[in-house]
């Protein structure tokens, strides 16, 4: 027989205590990557968490804003056309306004 024959047969495999021991040991540091990355998850959405409750906070006042605009727009349609289209070419020139601002900052 080859030494490594003679090994195979003179290895035990792990007893029950060493494989929980394993076992433990592996869970212990899933556990532990899974609150690293939870935490690196909640500092990663922390923006949009915080857009979201402060949009929240104006929940009311979005909501009855939106129902006038649907009650408008079911009125005089070419209205709400054309307030979309100010609203764009605001927010167009809103953003640019303030590239150019921060460019001369």
């Amino acid at each position: 027989m080859t030494s490594h024959a003679t090994e195979r047969q003179h290895a035990q495999p792990p007893n029950r205590a060493e494989r929980k021991a394993r076992l433990l040991a592996t869970i212990e540091q899933q556990r532990i990557d899974i609150l690293v990355e939870s935490s690196r998850w909640r500092e990663a959405s922390r923006p949009l968490d915080d857009g979201w409750r402060s949009l929240m906070r104006f929940r009311g006042i979005i909501l009855a804003a939106g129902g006038l605009a649907v009650l408008q727009s079911a009125r005089h349609p070419s209205a709400l056309v054309r307030a979309g289209k100010r609203i764009a070419a605001g927010a167009l020139l809103f953003n640019r306004a303030r590239r150019l601002y921060d460019q001369f900052r």
